[in-house]
């Protein structure tokens, strides 16, 4: 026996017992009745040529490991960044297992949400009594001051009404007449988590500054000085929200952030468990409609709710994750001419910090390649980081990334002597990136933990610096916006050259010329 209580092998060695590994062998040839082994790897070599990428690219109708997730994994995003605030997805039980799992895998941290549940039955004759029950059974047994509903491809299909489905609750008793609860349609099959994030957030902003779905009188703008912040779908917003919370107390500006899911994924370990912990009060939501401005940190995370701000006459200003030296530059520019507040010492000499290590750095990192993908504003924000550093962002990828966002990456390959071979690759997935990375190499791979697929058929290492990170602990407590998080993002870089170059100089009298102590 390869396993007893004598030799307990962890699983990365136990199927690499002899007995497993003949009994898998067994298994592909008598059941998998697959090609030769040649044959395989024939194919596998054409995979990597310029034809095949040709013919990859020409694909329409089909897309393989898109680099998003659906809208509704954003909504839940979005509801947790609220005060007692319970998620309510209206589809089915897996969908709503999903989110939880994505969310908890990456945060280590348990996630709220409940479901509607719909089944069969639903898909034919709508979901009016799986909601009406659901969110009965949600309030009672979880006590949540606010729920917040979103949707999954089911009840969307057959075009479930929350707003009528809502009231009908409140008619029935299902849930109490005062319970606020905002709802947004987030179709799973358009879009993608940043699109269900914005719907989600316009929705509770909607809600109560309208008067909660003409329940109340709509409440009115009294302008005060005050600014908002908005963060958008940020994996490391365990780490970057309390970031932007020290820089706007340390220029002493009165802020709110509007969803602010930070202490909800980063809860202690004190023998209390916190189903709600943290978030945005409904106080402050209300308040927030009287604020000179609002702040949003990614643009394509937050569309639609900017614009509805802008509307109720605030003036918004839109950054694309700002990260490195002239992003957080700009972010605090702004906050400055909005608050006439000055750009705080600490946060000055924070900057001349960060540059300093970047000028100790610059040698390492000047003029080498990398290919990332991941989330628009992401891409935008990293894009201007690494140009800065002297690198080439020779691949910029993003599956939900549309033509004015590829307008945007060129922009700053364009202002950059860096970005002159550098292209933007906008609706397109990661097996149009392998191809990529076989007929135009690169030095480096950011991205997220999926990537470590493409890390090992093409051999080139992976950064992980974007959602989900989920073979890696404890990265998203980590900032990456402002300054602290330009440090944070340079030494994680830094971090995995210094290791490849390792891994390339380790063999003795051959290659360890550059095998130093001492860089």
């Amino acid at each position: 026996m390869p396993q007893s209580a004598d030799k307990i092998l962890d699983h990365e060695k136990l199927f690499r017992e002899p007995e497993y590994a003949a009994l898998l062998e067994k298994k592909k040839q008598d059941f998998e009745f697959g090609h030769t082994a040649a044959k395989v790897q024939q194919v596998c070599d054409w995979t990597k040529s310029r034809e095949y990428q040709d013919k990859n690219f020409a694909r329409e109708a089909l897309t393989i490991n898109p680099a998003k997730a659906c809208q509704p994994l954003g909504a839940v995003f979005a509801s947790i960044g609220f005060q007692k605030t319970l998620p309510f997805v209206h589809g089915s039980q897996g969908c709503v297992a999903y989110y939880r799992s994505h969310f908890s895998r990456h945060f280590k941290e348990p996630t709220s949400a409940v479901s509607s549940s719909m089944t069969e039955d639903a898909a034919v004759f709508g979901g009016l009594n799986n909601l009406v029950d659901g969110m009965a059974n949600a309030y009672s047994l979880y006590q949540p001051e606010m729920i917040a509903v979103s949707t999954t491809c089911m009840a969307e299909v057959i075009g479930d009404d929350l707003d009528s489905f809502i009231k009908g609750a409140r008619e029935k008793g299902s849930i109490p007449k005062e319970l606020d609860v905002p709802f947004a349609h987030t179709p799973a099959f358009v879009g993608s988590h940043v699109t269900g994030y914005d719907n989600a957030l316009k929705s509770v902003l909607t809600y109560f500054w309208d008067g909660k779905a003409n329940a109340v009188p709509a409440l009115e703008r009294v302008p005060n000085q005050s600014i908002n912040f908005i963060g958008g779908f940020d994996g490391f917003v365990v780490g970057n929200i309390p970031e932007v919370r020290r820089m706007f107390a340390s220029m002493g500006v009165e802020h709110t952030i509007l969803c602010d899911p930070s202490d909800a994924w980063n809860t202690p370990t004190d023998g209390q468990f916190r189903m709600f912990d943290g978030g945005t009060s409904k106080a402050e939501v209300e308040n927030a409609l009287n604020a000179k401005a609002t702040v949003v940190f990614q643009e394509h995370s937050a569309e639609k709710t900017g614009k509805y701000i802008a509307g109720k006459g605030q003036e918004v200003v839109f950054l694309n994750h700002p990260m490195g030296v002239g992003g957080t530059d700009q972010f605090l520019m702004e906050v400055s001419r909005l608050t006439g507040k000055p750009v705080s010492k600490e946060l000055e000499l924070e900057r001349g910090r960060l540059l300093d290590a970047i000028g100790d750095s610059q040698a390492y990192l000047h003029g080498k390649k990398f290919a990332l993908y991941g989330d628009p504003d992401f891409l935008l924000g990293m894009t201007a980081f690494l140009l800065e550093l002297g690198c080439e962002p020779v691949h910029v990828l993003s599956t939900n990334g549309d033509k004015d966002w590829a307008v945007k990456v060129q922009a700053l390959f364009d202002a950059s002597p860096f970005g002159k071979d550098c292209k933007v690759y906008p609706k397109r997935d990661l097996w149009h990136l392998r191809s990529l990375l076989f007929t135009e190499p690169v030095d480096f791979l950011i991205g997220n933990s999926y990537g470590k697929y493409l890390e090992r058929d093409c051999g080139v290492p992976l950064i992980r610096l974007v959602f989900p990170v989920t073979d890696r602990h404890h990265h998203h407590r980590f900032p990456t916006w402002g300054y602290a998080g330009g440090l944070r993002v340079l030494v994680s870089i830094l971090d995995e050259y210094f290791e490849a170059l390792d891994l390339n100089t380790g063999d003795v009298g051959k290659t360890d010329y550059s095998f130093d102590l001492v860089r």
